[in-house]
């Protein structure tokens, strides 16, 4: 992509995991009657055929990155690992008995924090008891994200008697001087270990997080990072851009943007990053993704049956979503909720109890064609509308928002719908706000999102 471009569309824009996105839900209209019948509408549409999707959120890591933009708990006391979890499996249980039938469980993803923090033997206590009285879909996927510092072999062979069979190590950079920065810190040697014992074990795709624009990064690292990576052959790798939100983030105030790479620096290295990834044999999924041919992902792509979610890219769409722990958010087709940010409120409110939702939006019918169509540019880079069998006069404001994009050869458009060209690719974000209407209606005096590019 050209400089021009790039200072012209890196603006502040939303990832699209949801439309709306969260700063533009209607909390004040939002409440847990209307959150529930969603749930037990989703659930009775799709559980039989499709299954539902299981987000758990382990948000304990022993030393804080500070890049990081997820909800973390720093600790290194490991005595927090059984309570949290027998709150995670009494919320569990309130869904159960909202959803009042037996759920098929199609996804299982542990995200964090570190997943890893937890012990095998305690990881395994939360699957059982999660799985204690479900069926397993019989084209059921099992993922979670490992630090490749703490991953061992009884993380791996434990998880892996219960079906995961997807792995995911945060690699960002491997330049030390980067690491130390973000305080991230793993060798290539301990990535190399882990990867070859879940190979050894039988998981059957693995994934690789790399960041470009990380305070310090210089392209020469990025290709050493690169090359390395390209040694190990991970199915999958994510590489997207470094989310710098320091007002959202106290942790990303160890650096300033002075140590950030220029915007021009910036596009380099992701064009170029992208450029060696081709080059090892990657094709692009969406934004952000690249996987080896054969993979699901490229598969549902394809297909046209890619879907993206909360999780980011996935080969199964389930209808419902259903978000455990500490600020984890669910997503019942109708309508989203999140759980309480912090571990104390959490825990207080489970145990006590109750769900612990503290906010959440439904979904009106202008949001459902919106979200309709972003999630067909974010998933099929194309969408196309009918004025006559779903008219939203959103749509009608948004094609004079599209034209400039369109004038730069981002997107091809006409009056029934629009495809993202080549050029288009890098600016998804871009391209998909254009159709937020609730955005352009309330447009932020502060910035909500990180830059777009």
């Amino acid at each position: 992509m050209s400089d021009q471009l790039t200072e012209k569309y890196n603006v502040p824009a939303p990832r699209y995991t949801s439309y709306p996105t969260m700063p533009y839900w209607d909390t004040d209209k939002f409440a847990m009657p209307a959150w529930i019948n969603s749930v037990k509408w989703a659930f009775a549409e799709c559980n039989d055929a499709d299954g539902i999707s299981l987000y758990i959120h382990l948000p304990f890591c022993e030393d804080l990155c500070t890049y990081c933009g997820c909800n973390t708990r720093i600790t290194k006391n490991h005595g927090v690992e059984v309570p949290y979890i027998n709150a995670l499996l009494k919320e569990w249980k309130m869904y159960c008995k909202i959803m009042e039938g037996i759920p098929v469980i199609r996804e299982i993803h542990l995200g964090g924090g570190t997943p890893t923090f937890f012990s095998a033997k305690n990881l395994e206590l939360l699957i059982s008891g999660l799985l204690e009285n479900s069926k397993i879909h019989a084209k059921a996927e099992f993922s979670f994200e490992g630090h490749p510092a703490n991953t061992t072999a009884e993380h791996l062979e434990a998880l892996y008697r219960l079906g995961f069979r997807r792995l995911s190590l945060g690699i960002q950079d491997f330049d030390p001087k980067v690491q130390l920065i973000i305080n991230r810190k793993q060798t290539f040697e301990q990535v190399q270990a882990v990867t070859y014992e879940a190979r050894r074990i039988g998981y059957t795709s693995i994934n690789y997080d790399l960041i470009y624009g990380l305070p310090l990064q210089t392209l020469e690292g990025l290709i050493k990072t690169m090359n390395l990576v390209a040694g190990l052959k991970p199915d999958r790798i994510a590489f997207y851009s470094y989310a710098h939100v320091p007002w959202l983030k106290p942790g990303q105030r160890k650096f300033t943007q002075l140590d950030l790479p220029e915007p021009h620096v910036k596009n380099k290295l992701h064009e170029h990053g992208r450029s060696l990834l081709k080059g090892y044999g990657y094709l692009e999924i969406g934004m952000d993704n690249f996987a080896l041919p054969g993979d699901k992902l490229l598969i549902a792509q394809a297909q046209g049956k890619l879907h993206r979610n909360f999780m980011g890219y996935t080969n199964q769409n389930t209808q419902l979503l259903i978000g455990l722990g500490v600020s984890s958010i669910s997503d019942a087709c109708y309508a989203y909720a999140q759980n309480l940010k912090t571990v104390e409120d959490y825990l207080k409110v489970v145990n006590e109890g109750e769900l612990p939702v503290f906010k959440g939006h439904v979904l009106t019918g202008e949001d459902l064609i919106i979200r309709k169509h972003i999630l067909n540019i974010m998933c099929r880079e194309a969408t196309a509308w009918n004025h006559h069998t779903e008219p939203c006069p959103a749509i009608f404001e948004a094609i004079d928002r599209l034209q400039p994009l369109a004038d730069d050869g981002l997107i091809e458009l006409n009056s029934w719908g629009l495809k993202v060209t080549e050029k288009g690719k890098p600016f998804l974000r871009n391209i998909c706000m254009a159709l937020d209407q609730r955005l352009w209606a309330d447009k932020p005096n502060t910035q909500l999102f990180s830059m777009a590019v």
